[in-house]
């Protein structure tokens, strides 16, 4: 059974740094695709970044291109998401999703696992 573990979380002032961490476990997962999401209230849940492990191709969203880098340690199977420049609209909870052989990383309802979530509070 896949269990993902986000951490990292916490309050940060606008202009700070963050990086979120997911710990994977229970798979291979090297033929697998991995993204963070994030769901802010009264909102839809989110994408916000993906990474295939085996190429390292990446994606991201528009609202946080050039501010947000996913990365991934084959070594630990852990899953990466350093967010830089920071704004009070990036306050969200976090959730990293795992899907084995995804095609289209940047919806939802691509994937099947997910993690309990991490909340990160950007403070103006």
């Amino acid at each position: 059974q896949v269990q993902l573990v986000e951490s990292g979380g916490g309050l940060v002032q606008a202009g700070g740094s963050l990086r979120l961490s997911c710990a994977a476990s229970g798979g291979t997962f090297s033929d697998y695709a991995m993204g963070w999401f994030r769901q802010a209230p009264g909102k839809e849940r989110e994408f916000v970044a993906a990474i295939r492990w085996n190429s390292g191709i990446t994606y991201y969203s528009e609202a946080v291109e050039g501010r947000f880098t996913i990365s991934r340690d084959n070594a630990k199977n852990t899953v990466y998401l350093q967010m830089n420049s920071l704004k009070p609209e990036d306050t969200a909870v976090y959730y990293c999703a795992a899907e084995r052989a995804a095609v289209t990383v940047r919806r939802a309802t691509t994937y099947d696992y997910w993690g309990q979530g991490t909340q990160v509070t950007v403070s103006s």
